[in-house]
């Protein structure tokens, strides 16, 4: 089988390894790769002095497990199978599909010597009361699709083909099960398969009086306005003008499990001078650009500077970094990036445009000493000017080094 390497995830599960007080939780989009890198690690412990009978590994949507769809069924069916003379490792993937499945698995950290991994393609799964009952007992790893780094490591990416490899990253992205691939056509009904997978059974069948048409009209019209603030309002309005009937309450609903699913991810405003956040209008970035382009059937070309914004958007994600859309008076900061006590600002373009030092000066405006970066596709561009860095975007997404 053909794998990817996943260095900071794996390193992550190695570092909680043994630690069976703590449950670990992968989350992420559909197929972003948290069954790859569950069989990975596996893989790794079996490598490593683990006996097969130790591990009990039950993926939720085989179905061959369409009967554990309760925490009592779940529970029955993990003690059945352990090992009483050894630690069990337990891996339990899309466990969302099981009613009360918390129960269980809280059960299994009192009443056997168990390591326990789960993986939840929805955000709700560590939410609310929920989140309270494992407070202080789970640590959450989000995995996203594979970063440009990744994608590049894996063709084999060298300086030369660099750009090329990026050209190729806008239009296949990062699923693992897509990259993996060496048919176009393959690559394509993937990505479709995906989309479908997350509008249909994770997003619809979640709702209540479920308008199918309304929720794809949304996903689709989001993809399409990467970039560009947005406001449930606004999407409402653009929605009754083609015909549609739908309030902007139901609106705001479906963008809430737009988010859940990890389709898409906001972007808020925050005002730099007021220091607070600012909640007319947002901005929604995608998890994969591949997807985006693919289902719209978009060229890499099209839109490239907001396609840009995105990568570096999640890219921060990746990082660590939670992230927010700048505004200083009149100034437009593409993301204010915070991570502990640091604050970094970026502004993100194809090329610095000619007779205007709009992309540096909007920066250069912000009165504080915070480290400001300009991200640009053009590597002419390159250099600093009054303090601003001019950086080349394809050598920071291949740089995974942080400060």
């Amino acid at each position: 089988m053909v794998t990817i390497k996943r260095p900071k995830y794996m390193q992550f599960l190695k570092e909680f390894k043994d630690v069976t007080d703590t449950i670990k939780v992968l989350t992420g989009i559909r197929r972003s790769g948290k069954t790859f890198l569950m069989q990975m690690f596996i893989d790794d412990l079996l490598n490593n002095g683990v006996d097969d009978d130790q591990i009990i590994h039950i993926n939720f949507e085989d179905f061959s497990f369409s009967d554990i769809t309760t925490a009592k069924a779940l529970y029955e069916y993990i003690h059945k199978h352990q090992n009483n003379q050894k630690r069990n490792y337990l891996f339990l993937d899309e466990i969302q599909h099981v009613k009360d499945w918390e129960k269980a698995v809280n059960s299994f950290r009192i009443d056997m010597d168990a390591d326990i991994y789960i993986t939840g393609s929805n955000s709700q799964l560590l939410s609310g009361e929920l989140a309270t009952l494992l407070t202080g007992r789970y640590v959450e790893l989000k995995v996203y699709p594979l970063s440009f780094k990744e994608f590049y490591d894996f063709k084999g990416g060298t300086p030369e083909t660099a750009y090329q490899l990026f050209q190729d990253y806008l239009i296949d992205g990062g699923f693992p099960a897509v990259d993996i691939e060496s048919s176009d056509n393959l690559k394509t009904a993937l990505k479709n398969g995906i989309y479908d997978s997350i509008l249909l059974s994770d997003i619809a069948l979640r709702t209540s009086g479920r308008n199918n048409a309304a929720i794809l009209s949304i996903a689709n019209y989001m993809m399409s306005e990467v970039g560009n603030l947005l406001s449930a309002n606004k999407i409402a309005n653009t929605l009754r003008s083609s015909g549609q009937k739908i309030s902007t309450a139901t609106v705001i609903n479906y963008l809430q499990l737009l988010e859940q699913s990890f389709l898409f991810y906001k972007a808020n405003r925050y005002d730099l001078r007021g220091k607070k956040w600012l909640n007319s209008q947002s901005k929604y970035y995608v998890a994969d650009i591949g997807l985006r382009n693919t289902h719209l059937h978009r060229s890499p070309y099209d839109n490239l500077g907001h396609q840009l914004e995105n990568i570096v958007f999640i890219e921060l994600l990746r990082r660590g970094y939670s992230v927010d859309v700048g505004k200083f008076n009149d100034k437009e900061i593409d993301f204010v990036a915070r991570r502990g006590e640091t604050i970094e600002y970026y502004q993100i373009t194809q090329q610095l445009p000619q007779n205007s030092n709009r992309e540096t000066h909007n920066l250069l405006y912000l009165p504080d000493a915070y480290q400001k970066t300009v991200l640009t596709l053009n590597k002419l561009d390159t250099g600093n000017i009054e303090g601003v860095n001019v950086v080349y975007v394809l050598d920071w997404l291949l740089n995974t080094t942080t400060k």
